[in-house]
């Protein structure tokens, strides 16, 4: 596993919006570029601040996304904002030259397409957990994911509250629910972690891409951690998502298995999540209502990593090592 340069205090990072801009929520990638720009410099791409639900063609992101990949200036790439169709791009990206200029790539939801196939694909880690125009929350999670960009892996231990669905999509964050972490046993155990977008992931099957059983027969003596952000899909969904994993062996060599909480949940038989996870993970161990995904706080997870995972009693502890 390649894990490229931490950035450092003044350096710059670049941004680009592979998948959908920042024009629909410009203050808040406002607020968040103003943070940033505290300890880094910001280059920025000319599609990063358009709105829609497509930044520019699939050619025109692609590119984007390459022009920081060869500035030396940029040390580390932000995906903007997530989306539906960064898959568009995946035909247009020089992903040769990606490999040539390995840096660290950061982004959650979407941007799962980039991240995923730079690290099971390529054997380049990658972060998960914070878009560019995520940094605007003052919460200690936005402060704890900047160290983490740096390589300062602190231990990351899950939160006192989160907030919840019915607020999902109000302007000021209410942080109004208790988190407890749901597990049947206790658990105490290492392995290479590997995950991001549940949603993604599935899209991501099958094809030219997917290169998820030759990453897990690499690290097999790791063994394998997953982690799964759900945004919308329903009980049913998730069910037969995890199902379609089971068979084509994902699971193989896993260790545990990290559920994020899900915006938007549902079903239509009476199904639950944790009887999704229950019943297609059979003796895997499971955990669910983790503090990763889309609703706040969240963790960093590192792709590729080895990672150290510790949960007891409703209460999660992670940490990373970059080996």
């Amino acid at each position: 596993m390649y894990y490229p340069k931490f950035i450092k205090s003044k350096e710059t990072i670049g941004i680009c919006a592979p998948s959908k801009g920042v024009g629909m929520k410009l203050d808040e990638y406002e607020c968040s570029i103003q943070r940033l720009m505290k300890k880094y410099q910001i280059k920025e791409t000319a599609s990063v601040r358009n709105s829609g639900y497509r930044s520019n063609t699939a050619f025109v992101r692609a590119k984007e996304l390459e022009a920081l990949c060869l500035d030396d200036e940029a040390r580390m790439i932000l995906c903007a904002s997530g989306g539906d169709f960064m898959f568009e791009i995946l035909p247009y990206i020089d992903w040769d030259l990606i490999c040539r200029h390995p840096k660290w790539y950061m982004g959650y939801s979407d941007p799962t397409s980039l991240l995923y196939i730079l690290t099971t694909r390529y054997d380049i880690a990658s972060l998960y957990g914070m878009n560019a125009g995520s940094f605007y929350i003052e919460h200690d999670y936005v402060e704890k994911s900047l160290k983490i960009m740096e390589g300062n892996l602190i231990v990351q231990t899950s939160f006192d509250y989160f907030q919840s669905q019915k607020n999902y999509q109000e302007e000021k964050l209410i942080f109004d629910q208790k988190v407890i972490w749901r597990h049947d046993q206790k658990i105490d155990v290492s392995g290479r972690c590997i995950g991001g977008c549940l949603e993604v992931i599935k899209d991501l099957m099958g094809t030219r891409y997917d290169a998820t059983s030759s990453f897990i027969e690499k690290y097999k003596e790791d063994g394998i951690i997953w982690y799964f952000d759900n945004y919308g899909m329903s009980a049913e969904d998730v069910y037969l998502t995890l199902l379609q994993m089971k068979y084509a062996n994902y699971f193989n060599y896993t260790k545990a298995v990290l559920f994020g909480r899900t915006c938007f949940e549902s079903n239509h038989t009476g199904m639950t999540y944790q009887d999704a996870l229950k019943e297609a993970l059979e003796d895997i161990p499971y955990i669910y209502n983790c503090d990763i995904g889309h609703t706040s706080p969240r963790m960093i997870m590192i792709n590729g990593a080895i990672m150290k995972l510790q949960v007891d009693k409703g209460q999660g502890r992670i940490v990373f090592e970059c080996q």
